[in-house]
């Protein structure tokens, strides 16, 4: 059963007939992608279609999944664990914190004012101002219950746990999206530009160029991320276009470059059944992995797009999703001149902005059992909690790094970028 629901999503911002999307890097840093500025008319038609082009469940109201959480079957074994950091090791003392664990406290404690801020203007909640400031104090002292006690909520401090107890508090007062205003309005800001991305993309003939471009482009959208407190700051001030932000990706070779193996296969290749693990709303989903998708599509490849069952932080979510694409086809069913009779959305059955593969939906299981392809986009799913995840099909890991812990434990630089392929 179909079923398409309102969508609330973005991140970027448009002035004028520009796209606003991230800050300004030093001049030193550069890397040409497009020749020309991506611009277009907020007033251009989006036309829509009533044709099916999605298979999934539908979505139960209320806060909870909809089907029971089951292990990703294309995991290679049964000793993955969603961290590729490791916080403490053995030898460490269980009831003292560990440095790298009171350095992701501190980080989790640098986004209280930015959810604060965002739950007191959320006019769907009674007494929100209220309510936002509840928050910022209780979730404030579970972080430092955990400085004096590393054990304090019964199981090993990760990442995972502690964004599930800050979507916890923030549910347990009533909050559901806190970023909806801001995701609604991105998203039409980025749904004004897709065209011109696409065009610009199927302009390049030839294709090792033209998936470079792609991949650019996804590492371009995935940059504006609300989970990292210095671009907020940064976003507030400044910005640039969504073209000049493909020029000014860090140089290459990035931390973990494996484009040109990646182009090696994908010339020789044709994955049938591709999963795409979606991250942010906005331009990440719109200008960066539809576009990615899209030519998936019209090489031959089914492509399923697996995306979060409930909001967290500006995480596009699978009924925003299935709203986006239907904005985005033309009166034909089709993106661009390309069939999206091949394109699933599918519910992944998550609610973080971090994923422990160790859980997915039935529906997206079933989906999966003979994919060939699969794809973790974004740093929550793709670095953080899966960098070194085996599957028994090749993968891809692609996103940009947008946390300073994050960039210590991976030798990178800030805003450097991460594409980890794994031939099977």
């Amino acid at each position: 059963m179909v079923r398409s629901l309102t969508a609330s999503m973005g991140i970027v911002s448009i002035t004028q007939t520009h796209l606003y999307l991230v800050p300004r890097y030093p001049s030193s840093i550069s890397s040409n992608l497009y020749a020309s500025s991506l611009t277009l008319s907020t007033k251009a038609s989006i036309h829509q279609s009533t044709q099916p082009y999605v298979h999934s469940k539908s979505l139960e109201t209320g806060m909870g999944s909809s089907s029971q959480l089951v292990p990703f079957p294309l995991l290679m074994n049964e000793s993955y664990t969603a961290c590729t950091i490791p916080w403490r090791f053995p030898p460490d003392d269980p009831r003292i914190l560990t440095a790298t664990e009171l350095s992701w406290i501190n980080l989790l404690h640098k986004t209280i004012p930015t959810y604060k801020k965002h739950a007191e203007s959320d006019t769907s909640v009674p007494d929100a101002a209220n309510k936002a400031e509840k928050f910022a104090q209780r979730f404030a002292r579970i972080l430092e219950d955990f400085k004096k006690d590393p054990g304090s909520q019964g199981g090993p401090l990760d990442i995972l746990l502690l964004c599930r107890l800050r979507e916890q508090v923030l549910r347990e007062l009533g909050f559901r999206d806190i970023f909806k205003k801001i995701k609604d309005v991105e998203n039409a800001n980025a749904i004004a530009l897709f065209e011109n991305v696409v065009r610009l993309n199927d302009a390049i003939e030839d294709e090792g160029e033209r998936l470079e471009n792609l991949v650019r482009g996804i590492f371009a959208g995935n940059i504006f991320d609300l989970g990292a407190t210095q671009l907020v700051e940064v976003f507030s001030r400044d910005g640039v276009s969504f073209s000049t932000t493909c020029q000014n990706l860090v140089p290459r070779p990035w931390v973990i470059d494996d484009l040109e193996t990646f182009k090696i296969n994908w010339s020789r290749k044709s994955w049938k059944k591709v999963i795409i693990f979606v991250d942010n709303s906005g331009a990440d989903i719109i200008l960066g992995i539809l576009p990615f998708a899209r030519e998936l599509l019209r090489r031959g490849s089914q492509v399923i797009l697996a995306a979060n069952d409930l909001p967290s932080i500006n995480d596009v979510t699978y009924s925003e999703l299935i709203e986006i694409i239907s904005k985005l086809k033309d009166e034909d069913g089709s993106l661009m001149g390309v069939s999206t009779s091949n394109l699933l959305i599918a519910n992944s059955g998550n609610d973080l902005p971090v994923i422990d593969l160790k859980g997915v939906s039935q529906e997206l299981a079933d989906l999966a059992n003979d994919a060939d392809f699969v794809v973790l986009e974004g740093m929550g799913r793709g670095i953080e909690t899966n960098l070194y995840a085996q599957f028994k099909c090749d993968s891809l890991k692609i996103a940009m790094v947008k946390h300073l812990e994050v960039a210590e434990f991976l030798g990178s630089r800030l805003y450097d970028c991460v594409i980890k392929y794994d031939e099977v």
